[in-house]
């Protein structure tokens, strides 16, 4: 992923909720456009680990890992479905 393309995406008003994808599989929902802070190679998600979606702790994802990114809620306002 180029960063130019994720910092369009996390800085689009009004900001979209979206979901990244890694290389590995995994995927992180970006909720707030605070919770996603970008460097020239990677990408810093906040991570919440309670109901109320505030982050406590970050990861590091490089960028040449980001497979995709995606709306995170579907039409009807709820999160869409994850693929396996």
């Amino acid at each position: 992923m180029r960063y130019q393309e994720l910092y369009d995406v996390i800085h689009r008003r009004p900001f979209e909720a979206f979901r990244i994808r890694l290389t590995d599989g995994q995927s992180h929902t970006i909720c707030h456009p605070d919770f996603a802070w970008l460097t020239r190679g990677s990408v810093y998600i906040g991570l919440p680990s309670g109901d109320d979606e505030v982050p406590d702790r970050a990861i590091q994802c490089d960028l040449l890992h980001v497979v995709s990114i995606e709306p995170a809620f579907g039409k009807n306002g709820r999160r869409s479905r994850r693929r396996a």
